[in-house]
């Protein structure tokens, strides 16, 4: 499994060609060689793809805005092959879709635009927030979605952080999910004057060994770095997770 970094967690530094020329040295330098790319400015694929392999950074996933997904289908296909990136994401289902009398139509709007994607040789992503694990009808919203979408037309963006909030065991979520979680995003919990807040992996509570254990007997390829919100800088909290899992054996 290949550490990433999820470049949400840089957006603020990503908004035009030339910070994110600078961001994407800075990423390389500490030792990292993929990128999701997320939260970035309104950059060319092009250009993206040209200033990753300016600094031997693999594209491997994106976030992608769902109304282009479902309305500019083979454009997102199209500039996806310019990038080299075999994955397009969601970050989450529009709130539209969040209750009982209408989740059935996030499968009836996208099923076509998933199939589609497959039929390209890229699969469709979605990333879990908490919401996920409400129930609606008697299962939880994952649930819907791994009934609703086979895995050759939906992966799951697994997100440790979230699953957690939720107050689901991750291992057993991993384990239900395996097979499908080629990305992952890596993102640790700590506490904070009784509430929960992200931190580096490995500098929170949850227990990443185990984890990863679990993800590899998943069949995921790719562990990306998040973090949404710090306490310090963005660039030092990637360089002390990819530390802390490399210590581990991981790169």
């Amino acid at each position: 499994m290949i550490l990433g970094a999820q470049l949400y967690t840089l957006r603020d530094y990503c908004q035009n060609a030339k910070d994110f020329d600078i961001s994407m040295k800075r990423v390389s330098d500490i030792g990292y060689k993929t990128v999701q790319v997320s939260g970035i400015g309104n950059i060319p694929p092009k250009t993206v793809r040209e200033i990753c392999d300016k600094y031997d950074l693999k594209i491997v996933i994106t976030h992608t805005n769902p109304d282009r997904i479902l309305n500019d289908t083979d454009a997102v296909i199209a500039e996806h092959d310019i990038m080299g990136c075999k994955h397009i994401g969601i970050g989450a289902m529009p709130e539209k879709y969040r209750s009982l009398d209408w989740i059935g139509q996030f499968a009836d709007d996208f099923l076509a635009p998933a199939k589609k994607i497959a039929d390209s040789g890229k699969l469709f992503m979605y990333h879990n927030h908490d919401f996920e694990f409400q129930r609606l009808g008697g299962k939880y919203i994952i649930e819907h979605l791994m009934d609703d979408f086979k895995p050759e037309e939906m992966g799951f963006t697994f997100d440790t952080y979230w699953v957690q909030v939720a107050g689901c065991d991750i291992i057993d979520w991993i384990e239900r999910l395996s097979g499908r979680l080629p990305c992952v995003h890596l993102k640790d919990l700590e506490m904070i004057s009784g509430k929960p807040h992200m931190a580096p992996v490995m500098e929170g509570n949850l227990s990443f060994p185990k984890y990863l254990e679990a993800f590899r007997c998943a069949g995921t390829e790719y562990l990306l770095i998040e973090q949404d919100y710090f306490l310090e800088s963005p660039f030092l909290c990637l360089k002390k997770s990819y530390d802390n899992l490399k210590a581990l054996g991981y790169k």
